[in-house]
């Protein structure tokens, strides 16, 4: 009887919930939909295992709860990993002990909540001995980027959440969070490890970190998170990486990869620095290293190899405090070691005093007033290396009197420094490690190890080796054999997805007519080329640019578009990426050029117009909130007859948020442009976001500005970096041709200006704080 009560009860279990597959757990099912889904998890005992079946699967919203054990966790996994597609509005949330996700692939949509995957159900239920790993978020963004959210956000205890892959955020907020309100999540023990944090494209303002730790508020709290063994490739959402905002953090032995951005104390203390690989080109001035502020860090045996980041993200910056700061703002770095790091070809590493503001004591209040020096701050056992001389390897932007140098030394190949600080000269060679990495490892072990309170604790060099009886300053020890493959992308992520792209064989279309402008275009395959033949196309409707597209003819091609008022001729939708190459453009007085989408541009767009004519138009370009082009360029292009110019001014909210990372105008006419000519805007005081890049060079600006109610002509308001150089000037009824922000990098030189106004340098532009 017993016997007949149990296969009746499996048979009923199947019908319910799905099909059973060979496991050797207590029970596995394979899952086709949301609601024998909902049910297997109801029913999950310890060890069972919910499979779910290859396919796709929309607007899925998954809560995985359960009580498994240490030896008997539930687990949740696709059929095949990466053969799992959860699109649309979906998302996951775990709570409970002891369960694992593995092997799904977030695609094709966004989260209705504020996480992809959240490790918990609600604010009590939490996720505790819980791993997600094998798992890929790709692309899977809000519609609009001022929505945030968090990819990944952890809580409770004693999470893992391991050989991911994650890449393509364009919206506010960081890919991977740590939360630690509540008892239940602080000291949680979270290992992040043996991840790819793929690329996170420029966002246009603050809130793009990769990984943050907690939160200001939290700040005090022990989280104790460990970052370890991931790569990350090209994050470049914000200034900062990580940014950790919790004690007792330990990030060991990661890559960062052609990042733009640093490793950040941002808030708490004692933080773990250790092994780390910071990776530059020896060009882009935006690869960073470690950022610090606050107390008790130990920074060691880290290598920086060709890193070029300049001020916040100079391979070192250790900032000035703000006295009795606040938890958000910056507290005085104390306590901190910086030792046994190995600097290559690394621009003025070591930066003091980053962030000091007393100039711009006029216009702040005394409460973001950055005066308070680093303090007990010792810079030890260090070795740079510079192929090119460097005349200034220590930068003080304030006073590095609270700062113990001792037993760092280089070769600067003969250039003298002018501010060595003890630095000792030597003459090195370097040694090929592997991963197109070289650094000097020998002719410095007659220089004596400073050992300092607690250095009995650095027991290992970069690479493992024990420091032992063989100790010697630098982060590599002078080994037998050297061979590592930092760049081999199969130690990090999901085993089963690779971002690696073939390269695809460019396609060029020939078209003679509009009609075949329009079908060929929308035939097209990313990075296709559309060749117009000579001739006049005449449009009625706005062409859709929603891939890599470019379009050029010989000279001799005008595109005349007749479309509705307040339409572009050219619609730029999320991956839009659009190079018009000469070709006349022109409209007839009251549509848009080229416009961004008004709403749900859930990614960005691109546009370099080149060797062009632009005419007649109410806006040459119009860019609206909540758009965002990593760069926009045009060059040897007049813009003529338009009531307004290139506006990208409308991201208003005044929270250092932007609609373009370089707005480049280069060798450009501009003629008979009534308003907005350049207006490029950014707003809100964030010292932080170091971003904005504007270049006018080489252009001319001739009866432009008439209607432009501020009087100037060219609008950048709190834009960071501003260079206008070599342009002329010429009969343009504005007050100001431009007004420069001299407390940043705003620069002007060989300007000619004849009956237009003024350039005028304001040293401290008054901005609405943000905090």
């Amino acid at each position: 009887m017993k016997k007949y009560l149990l296969t009746f009860g499996l048979l009923l279990l199947f019908f319910s919930c799905g099909e059973h597959i060979n496991s050797n757990t207590e029970s596995s099912l394979l899952i086709s939909n949301a609601s024998e889904l909902s049910e297997a998890i109801k029913n999950a005992e310890p060890g069972d295992n919910i499979v779910l079946k290859n396919g796709v699967y929309k607007d899925l919203e998954i809560k995985f709860t359960g009580e498994g054990t240490e030896k008997k966790p539930i687990t949740l996994k696709a059929e095949t990993p990466g053969k799992v597609f959860i699109e649309g509005v979906s998302n996951l949330e775990i709570s409970g002990n002891y369960l694992e996700v593995s092997g799904l692939f977030f695609r094709n949509g966004y989260t209705p909540t504020r996480n992809v995957i959240a490790f918990r159900a609600s604010e009590k239920n939490v996720a505790n001995h819980s791993k997600v790993t094998n798992c890929v978020i790709l692309d899977y963004n809000q519609l609009v980027r001022d929505k945030d959210d968090n990819w990944v956000q952890l809580f409770g205890r004693y999470n893992e959440f391991s050989n991911n892959y994650l890449a393509g955020k364009t919206n506010g907020g960081p890919t991977l969070r740590v939360d630690i309100r509540g008892n239940q999540s602080i000291r949680n023990y979270h290992q992040i490890i043996n991840n790819h944090f793929g690329p996170r494209p420029r966002k246009g303002g603050a809130r793009g970190e990769t990984i943050q730790l907690g939160g200001s508020f939290s700040s005090m709290s022990p989280g104790n998170s460990i970052i370890a063994n991931n790569l990350f490739e090209e994050c470049n959402g914000e200034v900062e990486i990580i940014s950790s905002k919790t004690n007792y953090n330990e990030i060991r032995n990661n890559v960062f990869y052609k990042s733009e951005g640093s490793v950040v104390t941002r808030h708490g203390n004692y933080v773990t620095v250790d092994g780390n690989y910071f990776i530059g080109d020896g060009v882009n001035e935006q690869y960073g290293g470690i950022r610090v502020v606050n107390t008790g860090h130990w920074i060691t045996n880290n290598l920086f190899y060709k890193i070029k980041g300049k001020n916040f993200r100079s391979p070192i910056a250790i900032m000035n405090g703000i006295p009795k700061s606040p938890l958000n703002r910056y507290n005085q770095v104390t306590d901190v070691v910086v030792a046994y790091n190995t600097f290559v070809d690394s621009d003025a590493p070591f930066q003091f005093g980053v962030g000091t503001n007393i100039s711009q004591a006029d216009v702040l209040p005394k409460s973001e007033i950055r005066s308070a020096r680093p303090l007990r701050i010792e810079v030890v056992n260090n070795v740079l290396y510079n192929s090119v001389g460097d005349p200034s390897p220590i930068i003080e932007h304030d006073k590095a009197d609270g700062v113990t140098f001792q037993s760092n030394i280089i070769d600067n190949n003969g250039v003298s420094i002018a501010n060595s600080h003890g630095l000792i000269s030597k003459e090195l060679t370097l040694t090929d490690l592997g991963s197109d990495i070289a650094v000097p490892v020998t002719g410095f072990n007659d220089v004596e190890v400073y050992n300092g309170f607690g250095f009995e604790d650095i027991t290992k060099d970069l690479l493992g080796e024990s420091r032992g009886d063989s100790n010697q300053i630098g982060a590599i020890l002078n080994t037998d054999t050297y061979a590592i493959d930092l760049l081999d992308k199969t130690k990090y992520g999901a085993d089963w997805f690779s971002n690696d792209v073939e390269a695809k064989e460019t396609k060029t279309h020939t078209v003679a007519n509009a009609e075949e402008l329009k079908t060929k275009l929308q035939a097209a395959e990313s990075g296709d080329v559309i060749q117009l033949n000579d001739g006049s196309y005449q449009l009625s409707k706005s062409l859709i640019i929603n891939k890599s597209i470019t379009i050029q003819s010989n000279g001799n091609s005008e595109i005349l578009y007749t479309g509705l008022a307040e339409t572009a001729a050219l619609e730029l939708h999320p991956y839009g990426k659009l190079t018009l190459k000469n070709i006349k453009l022109k409209g007839t007085d009251t549509q848009y050029a080229f416009a961004s989408l008004k709403e749900n541009m859930s990614n960005h767009f691109g546009l370099e117009v080149i060797d062009s004519e632009i005419s007649n138009f109410n806006y040459a370009l119009k860019v609206y909130k909540q758009s965002y082009s990593e760069e926009i360029t045009f060059m040897n292009t007049a813009i003529s007859n338009c009531e307004n110019g290139i506006e990208l001014s409308e991201e208003t909210n005044d929270r250092g948020d932007y609609n373009t990372e370089y707005l480049n105008i280069i060798d450009c006419k501009f003629l008979n442009v009534h308003k907005n000519v350049i207006d490029y805007y950014r707003g809100g005081y964030d010292e932080s976001t170091i971003g904005g890049n504007l270049l006018v060079s080489n252009s001319t600006f001739t009866n432009c500005g008439a209607k432009e109610e501020n009087k100037r002509l060219l609008n950048h308001n709190g834009i960071v970096n501003v260079k206008i150089t070599g342009n002329t000037f010429v009969n343009n009824p504005v007050q100001f041709v431009s007004i420069l922000w001299g407390a940043k990098n705003n620069v002007e030189s060989e300007n000619t200006l004849i009956n237009s106004g003024q350039i005028k340098t304001e040293e401290n532009l008054e901005m609405k704080l943000m905090y």
